[in-house]
């Protein structure tokens, strides 16, 4: 018996048998039982039986909510779980990658390039300080299993970078709950700070803005900073992948990237657009 059938069968069961019993005791019953009896009867019957059945359908409907709510915990769990492996592989073991690539080439170079390469491992080393920092004080947050807003998370998002970040970050959220999957969701807000922190190691600024629309066929997302911009070799420097991991999730949930510096301002674009 699911759910819905459960309610109905609470909210008909006195009905029925309120009709069942007046039905039997006019039809059959009136020459043996007074009128002044039936009524007393009436809701005697109808106490016993909802002792006899309606309580076992609310321990069955309470069974069912405490089966559902273990469910949806242990969803939240395997969600929670799912962004932490993200946020260590695209964090700490991206970097631990590319300072084995950079170990391995470290001793075929010659003392300058060596000098070079050592500052760009220090800044790798420190890539993967601040982003180990990042994810145990995500896992100092105690899930909330009470019902969320998903744009709040946006909100507290922002207002953790002011305090801890010490960033001015100017929020322009105008994209309703529902116009976004589960999954939507958790990429767009994993690629917003993959970009906030991005700026953050590398544009020199401590100004970002995000701004978020819908559209009449879907939605955009901007990340704008007027920091130091960047360069076509930005990928090879070591200071570019964080950028390639944005595009790679833009990619596989088919959201168009963009990259572009326009009047000092340096803005990341991802769009969906329904075709």
């Amino acid at each position: 018996m699911n759910y819905k059938q459960i309610k109905w069968l609470i909210l008909f069961l006195p009905t029925i048998t309120i009709a069942l019993w007046e039905y039997i005791r006019h039809e059959f019953l009136l020459s043996y039982i007074s009128m002044e009896m039936g009524n007393i009867l009436s809701p005697v019957l109808v106490f016993i039986v909802t002792l006899v059945f309606l309580r076992h359908l609310f321990s069955m409907l309470e069974r069912m909510q405490e089966e559902l709510r273990v469910t949806k915990a242990k969803e939240a769990a395997l969600v929670e779980r799912e962004k932490l492996a993200r946020e260590l592989h695209d964090g700490i073991a991206q970097s631990l990658f590319l300072l084995s690539v950079k170990m391995n080439k470290f001793g075929r170079k010659n003392h300058l390039e060596q000098d070079m390469d050592f500052k760009k491992i220090k800044q790798t080393l420190q890539h993967m300080h601040e982003d180990t920092r990042q994810v145990i004080t995500n896992l100092k947050y105690v899930p909330n299993e009470d019902a969320f807003s998903w744009t709040e998370t946006i909100y507290q998002y922002v207002t953790e970078l002011k305090r801890q970040q010490l960033m001015d970050v100017q929020l322009e959220w105008g994209i309703r709950e529902d116009t976004l999957s589960s999954k939507e969701k958790v990429e767009l807000f994993a690629c917003i700070k993959e970009a906030v922190m991005n700026v953050i190691k590398h544009a020199k600024t401590n100004q970002v803005w995000i701004h978020a629309e819908e559209l009449d066929n879907g939605w955009i997302c901007q990340i704008k900073d007027r920091g130091i911009g960047f360069t076509n070799d930005t990928t090879q420097s070591g200071t570019g992948y964080g950028l390639q991991i944005i595009q790679d999730r833009a990619r596989d949930m088919e959201w168009e990237f963009s990259l572009k510096e326009i009047d000092n301002e340096t803005i990341m674009e991802i769009k969906k657009e329904v075709k």
